[in-house]
């Protein structure tokens, strides 16, 4: 969340975007290493993601961008308050039409 790709990637195709304050990110980042990379999906972790991603639609985001593999292994469009883009499914696509189209 703190790097630069995908923040350069929206601020070159004109997106504005927002990330997860600071407590959130870390609070976030402990989630995936010490539950999600385990195989671990905890109903409060569901909770909380929602949460996070309901306090980005209240600040005015349009939509979510899931930007770590594991992330869509644990929510569903249905329990998010704002339309997700899965980063993985994303990326494979654009590397197949890459393959595809040469």
């Amino acid at each position: 969340m703190d790097g630069p790709v995908y923040r350069d990637t929206l601020k070159a195709a004109g997106i504005g975007f927002r990330v997860p304050g600071a407590e959130q990110r870390e609070r976030i980042h402990r989630i995936i290493f010490d539950e999600l990379v385990q195989g671990t999906f905890l109903p409060r972790t569901q909770a909380y993601f929602t949460e996070v991603i309901r306090s980005l639609k209240d600040e005015g985001c349009d939509a979510v961008a899931l930007a770590c593999t594991e992330i869509p292994l644990l929510m569903t469009q249905e329990q998010s308050p704002l339309p997700m883009l899965d980063s993985t499914r994303i990326l494979a696509r654009a590397a197949l039409r890459k393959a595809v189209d040469g």
